[in-house]
């Protein structure tokens, strides 16, 4: 993701990529500095710093953003409580963009899905990836559920029971989440990022399919974030306001 991403934002003219922090030397380096750590980065070359690591990497980049006076955007997900409440004191210092999925597209069909969510009786959610993913479920489809949850409440609508009560094999129905919604998560090669919000009501059902089909359909959500934060203190929870 960071190749993806740091060939693609350097190509759009508008960036200029000063350092790689990665434990391997990346393949490309894109006119940056390669650095195992931030010990090894030249603060001075640095704006914007663009997270998609790991959640203990996300840690140390926003522990080294407040020091240095610098935005951050986070693209990681899987993060702890703890975790979270790290970048959260970050956005107190400096500029915070974080987000589960920077794909204008997968945005939108959320949006979507809480305009359809208060006229069906039933909703769950199927998330595809890569099986190099190490989470599950992604980011994502739980944002997702909580913007169907919360549109089902602002209606009025109960939460929703699961009407399955004999399980032949445990865990087939998939995972409870936020109102009842369930999420079924697969993850096989050949995938990148994909998810279904299946909706189902008396006689018809609506289903809001998103295909991330390469990582360049990041690139652009993240252009957004990266422009939108610097030193001054702020948190952008997702990039909805952003589009």
């Amino acid at each position: 993701m960071g190749q993806t991403l740091a060939g693609a934002l350097s190509a759009t003219g508008q960036f200029t990529i000063g350092a790689l922090v990665d434990a391997r030397e990346p393949s490309e380096l894109f006119g940056g500095v390669y650095a195992t750590s931030w010990d090894g980065v030249d603060a001075a070359s640095v704006e914007v710093v663009i997270d998609f690591s790991s959640p203990e990497g996300v840690v140390a980049s926003a522990t080294w953003c407040v020091a240095h006076a610098k935005g951050l955007v986070v693209g990681t997900t899987g993060l702890s409580d703890e975790q979270r409440r790290a970048v959260d004191e970050a956005a107190t210092k400096v500029g915070v963009v974080i987000a589960a999925n920077y794909s204008v597209g997968a945005v939108l069909s959320e949006k979507f899905a809480a305009l359809a969510a208060p006229y069906f009786s039933r909703v769950e959610i199927i998330e595809l990836h890569h099986d190099k993913k190490v989470d599950a479920p992604s980011g994502t489809s739980i944002a997702a559920a909580k913007g169907v949850a919360a549109a089902r409440v602002a209606a009025g609508l109960p939460e929703m029971d699961d009407p399955t009560v004999r399980h032949t094999v445990s865990g087939a129905r998939g995972a409870d989440t936020i109102g009842g919604i369930k999420i079924h998560s697969v993850r096989l090669p050949g995938l990148v990022a994909h998810q279904e919000i299946l909706f189902g009501g008396p006689g018809e059902g609506l289903t809001i399919r998103h295909d991330s089909f390469d990582r360049l359909s990041f690139v652009q959500g993240v252009a957004l974030a990266a422009n939108a934060v610097d030193a001054t203190p702020r948190l952008i929870d997702g990039i909805e306001s952003l589009i």
